[in-house]
């Protein structure tokens, strides 16, 4: 589990295609220097496990599935990508539940630079949209962040906002995302978890309530 609180920018050194799947090459001084063999990293919201180590820079496998459903697979040499390491038992939940599963690709739409801070605007799929709530909590590109305003429940295109504070144009990469970028969105898994129950109806509840007696 994670939380969407970035602990480094990391640079890709190398990506090496093999068949449908990828091995990347990540350089993180910081972040590489006590992440063991098999554990596991968020890059830029995406669940990966470290494979090799040698306290400077690390390596993942990617597979054909997250190469096809988030940013990953379009990860260049040079590029830098947000990255955590999984929240230890006990650790401080400092942003909310992150549980590094991509849910879909957005698109930054817009950004508006305002005093000291940014409001963003990124499309959403739209069979995401309904997970996403005003005030409520959503991870873009791995960084934990409060929805500011959503569009209406009837639009064909559905949005969300967010603001960002200079911090977190500082330290993480949608800083510098053009318009037009792409970023991987993560919603909130009780907002899922949710809407699965409910998918089953009322009767799935009774169902329950009678098996438990």
């Amino acid at each position: 589990m994670f939380t969407g609180i970035i602990a480094e920018r990391g640079t890709v050194e190398e990506v090496r295609m093999t068949g449908d799947a990828a091995v990347l090459t990540l350089a993180a001084p910081t972040l590489a220097r006590d992440l063991p063999l098999g554990g596991s990293i968020a890059v830029d919201g995406c669940c990966l496990t470290a494979v090799t180590n040698d306290g400077v820079r690390f390596t993942v496998d990617v597979m054909g599935e997250s190469l096809a459903r988030t940013t990953i697979g379009l990860l260049a040499e040079g590029d830098r990508v947000n990255l955590e390491r999984c929240v230890p038992a006990g650790g401080r939940l400092d942003g909310h539940v992150v549980q590094g599963h991509v849910d879909g690709v957005g698109t930054l739409l817009e950004r508006e630079p305002l005093s000291n801070w940014n409001r963003l605007c990124f499309s959403v799929p739209a069979d995401l949209a309904r997970y996403i709530a005003e005030k409520g909590s959503i991870a873009v590109d791995g960084i934990s962040l409060t929805v500011t305003a959503v569009s209406t429940a009837e639009a064909s295109e559905p949005w969300f906002e967010v603001a960002l504070i200079p911090a977190t144009l500082a330290e993480t990469g949608l800083g510098a995302k053009p318009v037009g970028g792409a970023v991987n969105l993560e919603v909130d898994v009780l907002a899922k978890y949710t809407a699965r129950l409910l998918s089953f109806g009322p009767q799935a509840a009774l169902a329950g309530q009678e098996a438990q007696r």
